[in-house]
């Protein structure tokens, strides 16, 4: 079968398609085609090199989310799973791939109504925005910016802080067409990069969701409110500064927070319960997925370019 390996860490030229066998589920797995894959900011991120302290090595497979159907089973998996079309978390790695191995506990099936390519749009975006909004106690009437909200996990926050009642939901974006996008995804505000080009926008925010982290990420303590509260979910643009906290305490007499999320720290029955109901708020036209382009899973390469090059909005998904 093609699978998308990583053969030299850096730019996307350094990933080939090879082929390789196709894996038998192992007991307590299930064997999934896959029919849609993924493409998120953290395979980027790993793929530059950009993670060296969590043991990846070149020969890596990307990738995290698939959905398809269930081919096969391993040993000890109910029978009745074969032939179900699930979306699957192949965890850190191991989704380019056209079959995919996966853990029974990692899937879930899609209800009717709801594709491939939707699937692997919200189900692993989805879950990281609403957990991220908890994580800072996201409450009604609160102000919200979501520091690059132009890819999925954006998105789904400005859509999940809009349908939650926030008082305010800013954007950083690149351009006035995507911000024009994230109004009617709900955002009540669009801002660029540094935080201005708004001036009706709030001078400050209950909550700040940053997705994308980078040399500038200590400027934005200065737009909290007091009591304010800033989450990283995501570090598309590379770590903050080392000393990035020594900002905030700059403005130490306004009890500012900050803290990281992810998803793996989630109890596993909560992490698919809420996917659960996303993906049935999707089907019904409740939610909105934003797909940017399908390509074939031959072209990993130049959706790498493109996410390299920002022009996403909304997910890349690859299609074997």
């Amino acid at each position: 079968m093609k699978t998308v390996v990583i053969q030299k860490f850096g730019s996307p030229e350094g990933m080939e398609v090879i082929e390789v066998p196709a894996p038998a589920p192992a007991p307590g797995q299930v064997l999934v085609a896959t029919e849609a894959i993924g493409v998120g900011g953290v395979d980027t991120l790993i793929r530059r090199g950009g993670l060296p302290g969590y043991g990846f090595q070149e020969g890596h497979v990307p990738g995290s989310e698939v959905a398809g159907t269930v081919t096969a089973v391993g040993d000890g998996v109910d029978t009745s799973w074969t032939g179900r079309r699930v979306w699957a978390f192949t965890g850190v790695g191991g989704g380019y791939v056209e079959q995919a191995a996966v853990p029974v506990e990692e899937i879930l099936p899609l209800p009717e109504g709801l594709s491939a390519v939707e699937a692997v749009t919200l189900g692993g975006s989805g879950p990281v925005a609403h957990f991220g909004l908890s994580h800072a106690r996201f409450a009604a009437g609160e102000s919200v910016l979501v520091r690059g909200a132009a890819g999925s996990i954006g998105i789904m926050t400005v859509q999940l802080a809009a349908r939650g009642g926030a008082g305010a939901v800013a954007v950083t974006t690149s351009s006035a067409q995507r911000g024009d996008r994230l109004r009617d995804l709900g955002a009540t505000h669009v801002l660029d990069r540094a935080g201005a080009g708004d001036k009706d926008a709030p001078e400050g925010y209950d909550i700040i969701i940053d997705i994308v982290a980078g040399t500038d990420m200590p400027s934005f303590f200065a737009r909290l409110n007091p009591n304010g509260r800033m989450v990283a979910v995501g570090a598309v643009a590379g770590l903050p500064p080392a000393d990035f906290g020594a900002k905030m305490l700059t403005a130490f007499q306004k009890s500012l927070s900050f803290a990281t999320f992810s998803a793996n720290t989630v109890a596993a029955p909560d992490l698919r319960g809420v996917r659960a109901e996303q993906f049935a708020a999707a089907a019904r036209g409740e939610l909105r997925t934003v797909v940017h382009e399908l390509l074939p899973l031959e072209q990993a390469v130049l959706a790498h370019r493109k996410m390299d090059a920002g022009e996403v909005f909304g997910r890349i998904v690859l299609a074997p």
